[in-house]
């Protein structure tokens, strides 16, 4: 019985396991690399770090992903995973220059 309740309550944890892990940089108001390349069917744990002393926040309508992201600071994104196509995202405080795209194939 108690093997069972232990397996109920790590699945959750389980199930947050990424299969592949990418770096995301914040850097003068624009992300670096532009452009990710992913497997699709995947999930993926995207680590992003800001190097602005500024806040951003990581936005992808077609991920559906919105993650604040404190001025020198790191968060954690989750996504897929991801049918094979192309996903864009942008900082939603620099528009302008803070743009990207994932790619799932």
């Amino acid at each position: 019985m108690r093997a069972l309740v232990l397996a109920c309550l790590l699945y959750p944890l389980a199930s947050l396991a990424a299969d592949l892990e990418l770096g995301l940089t914040i850097k003068d108001h624009r992300f670096t690399p532009t452009e990710l390349k992913v497997p699709a069917g995947k999930k993926v744990k995207l680590v992003v770090s800001n190097q602005d002393s500024t806040p951003e926040e990581f936005e992808s309508h077609e991920l559906n992903r919105e993650k604040l992201i404190a001025g020198n600071g790191k968060a954690t994104i989750y996504i897929g995973p991801l049918a094979p196509g192309k996903y864009p995202f942008y900082g939603e405080f620099n528009e302008k220059t803070a743009r990207g795209v994932i790619e799932a194939e």
